[in-house]
């Protein structure tokens, strides 16, 4: 856990777990995501939740109780929840860092592929999308770790990205997921399992 510098707000600090280097750079700069505090404020406050609720109406899901209350026992459990996993995709997103989740799905996809030239297809559209610098989804990994991931491009195997892909559930599992817990939007979803199972 890094140290909180003075007069740095531990949201702040939680937000700019899910950013890369070089967008925290750009950011210190100004040039982009301006007022960015203030659009995930907002967003917090109304989009998450009505994100949610919405999705569940539209869709019918109705995790009951017992479902919602096993989300908070380890992140495997939400993630192998289809409904859990798409309610995180979505706080992930109010924080900024769905590329983490996208990144974790695909690798799994990736993990489960038996055609060769699928793998290496797929290999390609993963360094594409996550792994490259610049990349639409760039994650945060360090050196070693992506250039072992360049350097088994040319070969690909079913554990190419598995490296990256722990370090990255290692990341949601110390910092996305404890604050989705202890969410406003997590405690809705409890309640709202709960009123559901009472008028049952």
């Amino acid at each position: 856990m890094r140290e909180n510098p003075a007069g740095v707000s531990s949201q702040s600090m939680a937000f700019t777990d899910c950013m890369t280097p070089t967008e925290l750079s750009t950011e210190r700069k100004g040039m982009k995501r301006k007022n960015w505090r203030n659009r995930i404020g907002l967003f917090l406050k109304s989009n998450t939740s009505q994100s949610i609720f919405h999705l569940m109406k539209k869709r019918s899901y109705r995790p009951s109780a017992d479902d919602v209350h096993q989300w908070a026992q380890s992140l495997d459990k939400l993630l192998a929840h289809k409904y859990g996993k798409t309610v995180f995709f979505i706080f992930l997103k109010s924080e900024f860092c769905e590329e983490n989740i996208e990144f974790w799905t695909a690798c799994e996809d990736f993990r489960n592929t038996t055609s060769h030239k699928e793998l290496a297809s797929k290999a390609n559209s993963i360094y594409e999308e996550f792994i490259k610098s610049e990349a639409p989804k760039e994650i945060n990994l360090d050196f070693h770790t992506r250039n072992a991931i360049v350097q088994s491009l040319h070969e690909p195997t079913v554990t190419s990205f598995l490296a990256a892909q722990r370090k990255v559930y290692s990341l949601m599992e110390n910092n996305s997921y404890p604050r989705f817990i202890y969410s406003n939007l997590y405690r809705e979803l409890c309640a709202a399992a709960r009123v559901r199972g009472q008028a049952h």
